[in-house]
């Protein structure tokens, strides 16, 4: 018998927060829905350093908790940038265990080390780009990054080898939006009939001036072969505000889009939403001024230990998109990118959150939970390992239309190992033996050198 009690058919994902929130800062206690409705207010107040946390807070954050903050400056791999929208959905009076806060306001005292196989470009975005600023690692699909500056910066980003700005631990060579820079990328693009599918991300489109929108879009849509532009943005989930005040910007895309519409191409948004807790009325507004315009707007999330690794949290979060007309598209396990390893979950938690979200809504309301292959295999569903060594955390994955040859392999967050498993990680020659077991599970005629290239590339070795 169904039931009816559960998740799946609770009402809740109609409900929108739609309270003046804000005014529980001690900072913002007076300021106007107006005020606080205008993205230029946002964007000027956003929280970037220690210093805003203790002035907007005031009393309501404790030394303890300014001291833990104060010490993930100091290792985090990526500077903090939060909107006041974000920054006033976080339970302050919870703060350790609130899913907003664990995402873009880390604290040391949850930071673990680096999992041993660890890389800065975990995806292999730079290995497989043919030229700045681009990445070709599917046949008709490319990835662009125009820029590396966000509106937030969140934790668990893949990119923070260059996003986020230079930080006490890492040098970056972080850029802005230069037209100049962006030709060879169009050139290759010109160049390459087979790409139809142009991701434009970063950093975050919604740093892009009406102007670059524009720009970019139109130079894109000019190339013939090119069918489908994904305009790529956190910024629906920690800024609507944008979309309902900033018209100079909604109208560039819309201009995209309307003219891509004519030409029998697709414009659309992909954005992230990881938790329920960021959506409210605004989020609705946005996305109503968008929808009526008939823009589509995707969403992805990243798999998160503490944020959304429950399946009551995933299907709440995935019916209340769905009922905006945010359509779920793809849910990752965390990249396996510095200063993530106390939010990455288990390949397991992946298969089982699916298992509970698949048949709660229409199928194509249901996100595909993903493993992006470390090492460049791309995207492979959550279920579609070749071998997992649960014990040991160890999963390999193929990529027969991407890398034929190759052998992709994820490592679970070593502390949710059992004792035994953890202790043999301990060292670089045990963890050589864990990797190469696997390894021949899936294919025992590899050659030593063939297996040993495996373990070298691991470490960061062979790029």
């Amino acid at each position: 018998m169904l039931d009816r009690q559960s998740a799946a058919y609770s009402l809740t994902h109609r409900d929108f927060r739609d309270d003046e929130f804000w005014r529980d800062i001690p900072a913002w206690k007076d300021v106007s829905r107006g005020d606080f409705g205008s993205h230029l207010w946002q964007s000027k107040n956003s929280i970037r350093k220690l210093s805003n946390v203790k002035d907007v807070l005031g009393d309501r954050v404790s030394d303890d908790l300014i001291a833990d903050i104060e010490a993930a400056f100091k290792i985090a791999p990526m500077n903090v940038r939060i909107t006041p929208y974000v920054f006033s959905l976080i339970d302050w009076n919870n703060p350790l265990i609130d899913p907003l806060r664990k995402q873009f306001l880390p604290v040391a005292s949850q930071m673990l080390p680096d999992h041993p196989y660890y890389l800065a470009d975990s995806l292999y975005e730079d290995v497989d780009s043919p030229v700045p600023m681009l990445t070709h690692r599917y046949p008709d699909k490319v990835l662009f990054l125009p820029l590396t500056t966000c509106p937030v910066y969140c934790s668990y980003c893949t990119r923070s080898r260059i996003i986020g700005g230079s930080t006490e631990s890492i040098e970056k060579d972080t850029y802005g939006p230069n037209p100049k820079n962006w030709e060879p990328a169009f050139e290759y693009l010109r160049q390459h009939p087979e790409i139809e599918d142009v991701v434009i991300s970063g950093g975050d489109a919604y740093n892009l001036t009406p102007k670059y929108i524009q720009l970019i879009g139109d130079t894109l849509l000019d190339i013939p072969h090119i069918r489908r532009l994904r305009y790529a943005t956190k910024g629906i989930a920690i800024l609507p505000q944008k979309i309902l005040t900033d018209d100079a910007w909604v109208d560039a895309l819309m201009s995209v889009y309307k003219r891509g519409r004519k030409m029998g191409k697709q414009v659309v948004i992909h954005t992230h939403f990881s938790s329920p807790r960021e959506i409210t009325q605004w989020t609705r507004d946005a996305m109503d001024r968008l929808y009526a315009e008939g823009i589509i707007v995707r969403t992805q999330a990243v798999l998160q230990d503490g944020v959304n690794n429950d399946a009551d949290i995933m299907i709440r979060l995935t019916k209340q998109l769905s009922y905006i007309n945010v359509r779920p598209y793809y849910v990752y396990i965390h990249d396996m990118v510095p200063g993530c390893e106390h939010l990455r979950t288990t390949v397991r938690d992946g298969v089982e959150v699916e298992k509970r979200v698949r048949g709660t809504t229409a199928g194509f309301s249901v996100p595909t939970f993903v493993c992006d292959a470390p090492g460049g295999g791309g995207k492979r569903h959550i279920s579609s390992y070749e071998y997992y060594d649960e014990e040991n955390g160890i999963s390999v994955w193929r990529a027969p239309e991407v890398k034929p040859q190759e052998l992709f392999l994820y490592f679970d967050p070593i502390h949710r190992l059992n004792p035994d498993a953890q202790a043999r990680w301990q060292n670089a020659s045990g963890r050589r033996a864990l990797v190469r077991a696997c390894v021949d599970q899936v294919n025992p005629d590899l050659s030593d050198e063939q297996r040993d290239k495996i373990s070298q590339r691991l470490e960061g070795i062979v790029r």
